[in-house]
């Protein structure tokens, strides 16, 4: 039995046993196991105070982040629920083992850009006066987790939070601080700006908002603030109109720092 198929009460019920800490997260995040299930668990007590975000709810905005990823139908986020562990209540997701021969986004000298199949974000040196360049692949993945971060206002899409998987999916992990009601975008992802969203891309923004008014809103609902909630049907509205992908809004910093 595959990880996206253990049962979900196993999932809750079971006994969570931790097995290491990821010490570079700048919350409380560890390793463990669910049986035979590999996961990776935050607690809310480990969250870090935030200035702009409520206090212990980053936990649930990565809940929140993959009911929208269902929703899309993109299999963007890897399943996450919250449970209760060694450290009380948290995040669980599943654990992803992804390809270390794979960059889904890089830093390369100026003059080594692919001259296809990749996307210039920005420009800047090094310590050493040497021009680099942050870049992205064009892949369709990406372009979906792209236009998945505008609907949920991902504030710290950094490249080291999108794992490329074998065979060249790509999913996003570390959705902590999503669905805030003011504009947040923070990615590495703009290399589509002012692009066209595709006919696949405007019907899974579709179906998140008429998931609003059903299953989804209500799930939401147990998980965000119903403000919140309304700002991402708002969101969702905008992007379906405008039907591009959106700029900057020159609000915030339009990536995060680190970058990676």
């Amino acid at each position: 039995m595959s990880a996206a198929d253990v049962p979900a009460g196993e999932l809750v019920s079971g006994e969570l046993t931790l097995t290491g800490r990821i010490t570079t997260a700048s919350n409380a995040t560890f390793l463990g196991a669910i049986g035979d299930t590999p996961v990776v668990y935050k607690p809310v007590a480990g969250e870090a105070p935030l200035w702009d975000f409520p206090a212990g709810t980053l936990a649930r905005r990565e809940v929140a982040a993959h009911l929208v990823s269902e929703a899309l139908g993109w299999d963007i986020v890897p399943r996450t629920w919250l449970r209760d562990g060694p450290f009380g209540e948290g995040m669980v997701q599943l654990w992803q083992e992804q390809d270390p021969e794979q960059d889904a986004v890089d830093l390369f000298p100026a003059d080594e850009v692919p001259a296809s199949g990749w996307l210039t974000v920005l420009e800047g040196e090094d310590e050493d006066g040497n021009r680099l360049v942050l870049a992205h692949e064009d892949s369709a993945a990406l372009r979906r987790m792209a236009v998945f971060d505008v609907i949920v206002n991902n504030a710290d899409r950094k490249g080291a939070h999108i794992l490329a998987m074998p065979g060249g999916h790509r999913h996003g992990v570390d959705h902590g601080l999503t669905f805030h009601v003011a504009d947040k975008l923070r990615t590495v992802l703009w290399g589509w700006l002012g692009e066209a969203l595709s006919e696949e891309e405007r019907d899974g923004v579709a179906r998140v908002l008429d998931g609003l008014d059903g299953e989804l809103g209500q799930g939401l609902a147990e998980l965000l603030g119903a403000e919140e909630v309304e700002a991402l049907a708002e969101r969702c509205a905008q992007l379906l109109d405008d039907g591009i992908f959106p700029a900057p809004s020159g609000l915030t910093p339009a990536v995060p720092w680190p970058l990676f």
